[in-house]
């Protein structure tokens, strides 16, 4: 019991990682509604494994890997729209060979490198309690921007979700918004990877969006829900990786994966009594 009120009274310890970690998964949640929508998945996969040449990049020249692997997912989702426009190959093949190609290139590089000395368990996993202040401060300024490109967008992107052909015939530029989603998306994997790291950051994207998807009633509710579910799922992580000397990046995917789990099961059984109540069935 000592122990737990002498954790409770450090918890200030955790004030930076925290809004890391909240300021992340606000920006995650709206993105992710989008790759929930448009089912892609695999392309933030594919980041996760473009996020892997970054962090050797940097390594090899000495610069943030943060800036790094932001610019290998930024040439992932260039060369990704070049080549949809160019090929007649479907995005999934493409995506199986970027990615692929980009994770190959960074664990080359990395074998390469003479005298290794990082620690790799913290970028594949993250590293959230050991955030700085200037990565809080980058992390709201990117936040910023990437909330104005995002509201600026929402309707476009809205409209290539729900018909792509017809957001087309109304205007839109169709490729010129998906590639802008692509490489907010970017920016984000690229953030996430000090929350989460390079193997779990993906998931930051995806679980919360698609608890959202069981409850919301709009796009937009759903972008609120979904920020506000990676939310708890930060601070649950944050608090067991802090109480039971858990991983943090780890801990907050498992609270996110135990959240989706209840939300299923409280869905299907809301579905099984309403089912089962007289008079509701047609």
């Amino acid at each position: 019991m000592t122990d737990f009120f002498l954790g409770m009274a450090d918890l200030h310890i955790l004030l930076l990682p925290l809004l890391a970690g909240i300021g992340t998964a606000l920006l995650a949640g709206p993105l992710g509604c989008f790759v929930v929508w448009q089912r892609m998945a695999y392309f933030g996969e594919s980041l996760s494994h473009s996020a892997l040449l970054g962090v050797a990049l940097g390594l090899w020249l000495k610069l943030p890997p943060t800036l790094t692997v932001i610019g290998a997912g930024i040439l992932l989702a260039l060369l990704l729209a070049g080549l949809q426009q160019r090929s007649h190959f479907s995005s999934d093949t493409l995506l199986g060979i970027l990615s692929h190609t980009l994770l190959a290139a960074g664990l080359v590089l990395l074998a390469a490198l003479p005298d290794l000395r990082v620690d790799l368990d913290a970028l594949l996993f993250g590293d959230l309690l050991a955030v700085s202040t200037s990565d809080v401060v980058m992390l709201s300024v990117l936040l910023a921007v990437l909330s104005v490109c995002l509201w600026r967008l929402w309707q476009p992107l809205i409209a290539i979700t729900v018909h792509e052909e017809l957001a087309s015939a109304e205007g839109v530029n169709v490729p010129r918004v998906r590639t802008a989603l692509m490489l907010m998306m970017a920016l984000t994997v690229a953030v996430a990877m000090k929350v989460v790291g390079v193997l779990l950051m993906t998931s930051l994207l995806i679980i919360p969006a698609a608890i959202a998807q069981r409850y919301a009633r709009s796009p937009e509710q759903m972008a609120w829900i979904a920020s506000a579910t990676g939310v708890l799922a930060v601070i649950g992580g944050l608090l067991l990786s802090w109480f039971a000397n858990s991983p943090v990046g780890p801990s907050i995917v498992l609270l996110a994966g135990i959240f989706f789990l209840n939300a299923v099961v409280v869905h299907t059984m809301r579905e099984h009594f309403s089912n089962s109540q007289p008079g509701t069935r047609v």
